[in-house]
């Protein structure tokens, strides 16, 4: 212990000698070696627990100069002892102290680079402490600096951002509260970081910006488009029983005033492409950005007219119809993307949208608009593909939400492009479904509707009664298609006298009954010869294995499932006949519905020519 004592104490005269040394130096004679032995000695007293002697030596006047070209050397072993001592301990505070200190003395170029250093070289684990330790001196430094202040900020924001992003976001109010890593903490800290640089924009908004305040004014825009898009696009942003203050919403309520500080919120919510865009040769580089910047957008709309950050600041002066041309990019691209977490903020942000129209307001015209074809095309892949089923349901409503804001027109049109590029069975009979609803409101309305009667309803029929790879279609796969179809007709037949043909189906009854009802028919044998030739197989093979244990592997989208006993496969096998009874059972009812009415309508016409 002596010993340890001994040589802890020669550091600090080590240091003590160097100081005395260099006092009587001047400032240019200052030498690489005076450096080398000022970073050693410091290090060594840092290290051996003697901080509150060091803190003395820098607090001196007489070392100022020595202090301003050298203690920046000691960032780097004053970073580590911070860590290595606990909050209540004397010596941390000390160096906390000294860590001060050296953010008001140290030339700031020197020091900047040193802070940034420190935060690129830090661990993943530990980066959300790092930067919050660091993020006050290096607000002190930047504040000190006159020139190419804008640049170093953005330096700053970017270098700590591209630091935080690889980070994992809390998602869950478990996660939140535990804020393992520090994400939540130091994304508010970074708010507070930027505050005297957003301060000092606004001041100077009344009078025509100079070109350093307009490239301050960029960058901390550019620091806002990257926090939209991380954390904020993948955050969960819902108000969570039992957090008072969620911190992603106070760090997203930061954002927003930040943008409508520099008057650059209300641009943003309308124009895709804001400020300068890079010229990148790399066509690559080019689309990450762009890429990048409709993330953020789409983020930003969400804040806006789903969570209501902001809203205030939005002139109610726009229609709904409006709102939801402006906001189809970016739930396109929301809609895109897999994460629970995005996409469900596409579609709460279709639906905050829909819900603000009326039934029947929106206007045909706007299906011209490619995004109003892409949208509800996305909407089936979710429904279809997503593997989370409250986004599938929630998906669907969303869907019928969409149609029924159309004028008929539009819901005509809109049926046509899904039946023609849905591919899934289940959507296309929830559309032929929605077919016959509006048919039915034409027939029993007193307002002659055109679009769902007539030829126009003609060549919509010709999509929805037809098999799609005609007796050869997969009957099983397609059952919920065939039986809307069916329903579809049946409805046609009953509700539509002959003598009237409102809806046309009589005229067309030819076509349907060629491409639909007989390759039905046709599809229906084949089908059932099929599967109970395959049943006789399983039972001839139970019977020869004297076992019903014997298993089969089944493969579906690559993925090996679950093992399937014979029992099981025979169970699998038997419901495919009880579907294509049901069929057979709606078709001959159909097909009978027709025969009786071609009946009623040759004994009518016979009648009347007898009376003649």
């Amino acid at each position: 212990m002596p010993e340890e004592q001994s040589q802890a104490i020669m550091a600090v005269e080590e240091l003590q000698a160097i100081i005395q040394r260099c006092q009587i130096l001047e400032e240019a004679d200052f030498k690489g070696e005076d450096f080398n032995l000022f970073q050693v000695a410091g290090q060594k007293c840092l290290e051996d627990g003697y901080a509150a002697e060091l803190l003395e030596v820098i607090q001196n006047e007489k070392n100022k100069v020595i202090i301003k070209n050298m203690g920046w050397n000691l960032l780097s072993p004053l970073v580590r002892c911070i860590f290595m001592y606990k909050q209540e301990d004397d010596k941390r505070e000390h160096c906390l102290k000294i860590l001060d200190q050296l953010a008001q003395l140290c030339y700031p170029k020197e020091l900047f680079l040193g802070l940034l250093e420190e935060i690129e070289q830090t661990s993943q684990e530990q980066v959300c402490q790092t930067v919050m330790l660091l993020l006050q001196p290096l607000q002190t430094v930047l504040l000190k600096l006159q020139n190419k202040k804008a640049y170093s900020v953005g330096f700053s924001l970017a270098m700590i951002m591209n630091q935080l992003t690889p980070l994992p976001v809390p998602y869950t109010k478990q996660q939140i509260q535990e804020d393992k890593l520090g994400l939540c903490q130091c994304c508010n800290a970074l708010v507070d970081f930027v505050k005297p640089f957003v301060n000092e924009v606004v001041k100077n908004m009344e009078m025509s910006l100079e070109d350093n305040e307009m490239e301050l004014k960029e960058e901390l825009l550019k620091f806002c488009m990257k926090s939209l898009k991380y954390p904020l696009l993948t955050a969960q942003l819902e108000q969570l029983e039992g957090i008072e203050e969620h911190p992603f919403r106070h760090f997203a309520t930061e954002i927003v005033d930040i943008l409508w500080a520099v008057r650059e919120l209300i641009p943003l919510m309308f124009l895709h492409h804001k400020g300068k865009t890079p010229h990148w040769e790399n066509q690559e580089f080019a689309d990450i950005e762009r890429k990048d910047s409709a993330d953020s957008l789409a983020c930003l709309s969400y804040l806006m007219f789903v969570q209501h950050f902001g809203i205030d600041c939005f002139p109610m002066v726009f229609s709904p119809s409006h709102l939801l041309q402006c906001n189809m990019a970016h739930i396109e691209v929301l809609l895109k993307r897999t994460e629970e977490s995005v996409l469900s903020k596409g579609l709460d942000l279709f639906e905050s949208c829909l819900l603000r129209m009326e039934d029947n307001s929106l206007l045909h015209h706007y299906l011209e608009f490619r995004d109003y074809i892409n949208v509800p095309q996305d909407l089936v892949k979710v429904m279809t593909l997503c593997p989370i089923e409250h986004l599938r349901k929630k998906s669907l409503s969303i869907l019928q939400l969409f149609i029924d804001k159309f004028d008929a027109e539009g819901k005509y049109t809109l049926f046509r492009c899904l039946l023609k590029t849905s591919n899934h069975a289940g959507v296309e009979g929830y559309i032929i479904k929605n077919i016959k609803d509006q048919i039915h409101l034409s027939l029993t309305k007193a307002c002659d509707n055109i679009w769902f009667t007539g030829h126009h309803l003609i060549s919509l029929l010709d999509l929805a009664l037809l098999l799609p790879e005609g007796a050869e279609t997969d009957l099983l796969q397609n059952s919920d298609r065939i039986m809307a179809s069916l329903n579809l007709l049946r409805y046609l037949v009953i509700k539509d006298c002959e003598s009237d043909n409102q809806t046309g189906v009589w005229t067309t009854l030819d076509k349907i009954k060629q491409n639909f009802l007989k390759p039905l028919h046709v599809g229906l044998n084949m089908s059932k010869a099929h599967y109970e030739a395959e049943i006789k197989n399983k039972k001839q093979n139970r019977r020869e294995a004297h076992s019903s244990k014997t298993v089969c592997s089944v493969t579906v989208s690559g993925e090996k499932m679950p093992a399937m006993t014979t029992e099981m496969q025979l169970q699998v096998l038997h419901s495919a006949l009880f579907t294509f009874d049901l069929i057979e059972s709606v078709l001959a009812r159909v097909e009978e519905l027709i025969e009786v009415k071609i009946k009623a309508a040759t004994d009518e016409n016979s009648w009347v020519s007898l009376s003649i």
